[in-house]
């Protein structure tokens, strides 16, 4: 019996523009957060917050904990998914937040503490929806329960920038059981006075801590508040269990 023909590979060319579409499709997503970003008032510092997490020490800690971010197949389906450069990591990192750096933050002490490192992040997207999946890691030197009782404080945040205002509000919900030394999970809308509706980010966020690594994975959504919310605790799991495992 002859042999079975060898599956034929893609060459890598085809490979590359593959990987580059995906990575266009994500961008241009980034770039509706980014509006949400102009609406919410953006800039380059935070308010109280002097430190920058940026620099070679923190690159090179973003750069390790890289290795710990889930791989593009560990993403559920439809999740496309690609590790962000390091730039539009802390992007994708601030949008999560709500909170984008350089607003007038109302209560004050309700701005994000910056991490310690630059985030490593992947992201994920439904092309048919529009929803994206988001894992960030971060080294941090606080609890994740410093920011728990933050956020019990500052359920309603208002960010403003040049005269333009939005709403962030935040709400705690039951933590994932899951095998990591601190877990948070919580349910975030982040609304411009100015924006049109289809702007408004609707977030569904599970949290965890492993040593001084920070876990965040989010769905988000524009507009719509549905969440798939197997597929976001199922990454959620898989991403701890990689961190845990180092």
């Amino acid at each position: 019996m002859p042999d079975s023909p060898c599956p034929r590979q893609p060459p890598v060319s085809v490979v590359r523009r593959r990987r580059t579409s995906t990575v266009r499709r994500i961008s241009a997503l980034l770039g509706v957060a980014a509006l949400g970003c102009a609406l919410t008032a953006c800039g380059t510092t935070v308010s109280g917050h002097p430190r920058s997490s940026s620099g070679p020490n923190s690159t090179a800690a973003a750069s390790e904990l890289a290795r710990l971010l889930p791989n593009p197949s560990q993403f559920p389906e439809p999740y496309a998914a690609v590790e962000l450069p390091p730039d539009t990591a802390e992007q994708a990192a601030h949008d999560l937040d709500g909170i984008l750096p350089g607003a007038r933050v109302d209560p004050e002490d309700c701005a994000p503490v910056p991490p310690v490192s630059v985030p490593a992040v992947s992201v994920g997207t439904d092309d048919a929806t529009r929803a994206t999946l988001t894992v960030e890691l971060v080294r941090t030197d606080h609890a994740l329960a410093t920011l728990q009782r933050q956020l019990e404080r500052c359920g309603t945040v208002r960010a403003t920038q040049n005269g333009t205002t939005a709403t962030v509000t935040t709400e705690l919900l039951p933590p994932p059981p899951l095998d990591a030394d601190e877990t948070v999970a919580l349910r975030r809308t982040v609304r411009s006075e100015a924006g049109d509706p289809e702007t408004t980010r609707n977030m569904r966020t599970l949290l965890g801590q492993v040593g001084d690594v920070r876990i965040t994975v989010t769905y988000m959504t524009f507009g719509d508040d549905s969440v798939d919310g197997e597929a976001l605790d199922s990454l959620f799991t898989t991403a701890v269990s990689k961190v845990r495992r180092g």
